[in-house]
């Protein structure tokens, strides 16, 4: 793990029992916003949490087509006015496809931090490729575009239209590839770059000339029950990274390392993708068979661990 990763508080709230997504307030200093994954106990509500991590208002949302189904990632961008807006990504599917569409809520992001129950609006969403479990909400600070990413073996990042439809169906495009099971993903706050994480760790890609980015490091992230949550802090120099249960800690893991190395230096380790290339390729011979076994053996664990924690 980068040095002077440190545990930045833990949610005190015993509400907050499956933190899925996590968002840096842009109205208040030192605030988070969170919300529970699924389940019949789980309403449709948001949790602004201090620096302490406690509670410090309750936001329950309101509206047409507006459920709990199965919330999986949070972020904030801007409203039609320009306005500070919370995305809330009603996006995850455990029956890999089985939703005929996806959902984003967006509130204005309230201004008071008092328990309030809020409109949201509504946009509905479907793939060009089908429907898919998806864990990950990218919001471009510079443009406002969303982009959602899948939770798949073979992942990907989907660019939704430039300007949302409320009223109708919006088509998520693919644009690029993903980590291996991206649980949560988030841009900088310049938007020169944008992270995805999975269970164990956090991809970071030069968002400069836009999505899909150039990846220039994979960042080892503190170990967690179950790892879920990504933000970037507001000077975009260090990831925040949270977990599902009950008092789950969040962490902060500084990046600026990273984002500063020169391109060279950056481009020095291999990718995952082109690593895991590699090894399944082998290069021939007996070696080349026990390294095929070998990556067959991973993937099988991998899929193990997928299944274990969607179960």
């Amino acid at each position: 793990m980068p040095e002077g990763t440190e545990q930045l508080f833990t949610l005190t709230d015993p509400r907050i029992a499956e933190s899925s997504g996590l968002a840096v307030s842009h109205r208040h200093e030192d605030i988070y916003w969170t919300h529970n994954d699924s389940g019949p106990d789980y309403g449709p509500t948001l949790y602004a949490v201090n620096g302490e991590g406690d509670t410090v208002a309750t936001v329950w949302l309101a509206g047409e087509g507006v459920e709990a189904r199965d919330w999986e990632a949070i972020g904030i961008g801007v409203d039609e006015h320009g306005e500070p807006a919370i995305y809330v990504a009603d996006i995850g599917d455990n029956y890999q496809g089985g939703w005929p569409n996806v959902r984003v809520y967006r509130i204005p992001e309230p201004r008071e931090l008092v328990d309030q129950t809020v409109t949201a609006t509504t946009f509905t969403f479907v793939y060009e490729d089908g429907g898919r479990d998806a864990e990950g909400l990218l919001i471009d600070p510079r443009d406002n575009r969303l982009y959602i990413v899948s939770k798949e073996f073979t992942g990907g990042v989907y660019a939704a239209p430039e300007q949302l439809d409320p009223d109708g169906v919006n088509t998520l495009t693919r644009v690029g590839s993903a980590p291996l099971f991206a649980t949560d993903a988030a841009f900088s706050p310049d938007g020169s770059y944008y992270a995805i994480r999975t269970y164990w760790n956090a991809t970071l890609y030069d968002a400069s000339e836009g999505v899909p980015g150039r990846r220039i490091a994979t960042v080892t992230l503190p170990e967690s029950d179950q790892g879920e949550s990504l933000a970037f802090t507001r000077d975009g120099s260090a990831l925040l990274v949270g977990s599902e249960g009950t008092h789950s800690p969040v962490w902060r893991v500084p990046v600026d390392e990273f984002l500063d190395a020169p391109p060279e230096a950056a481009d020095e380790e291999p990718s995952p993708e082109a690593t895991e290339e590699a090894d399944l390729s082998g290069g021939g011979g007996a070696g080349g068979l026990i390294l095929v076994g070998a990556g067959i053996a991973a993937v099988a664990i991998l899929a193990i661990v997928w299944l274990a924690r969607n179960s």
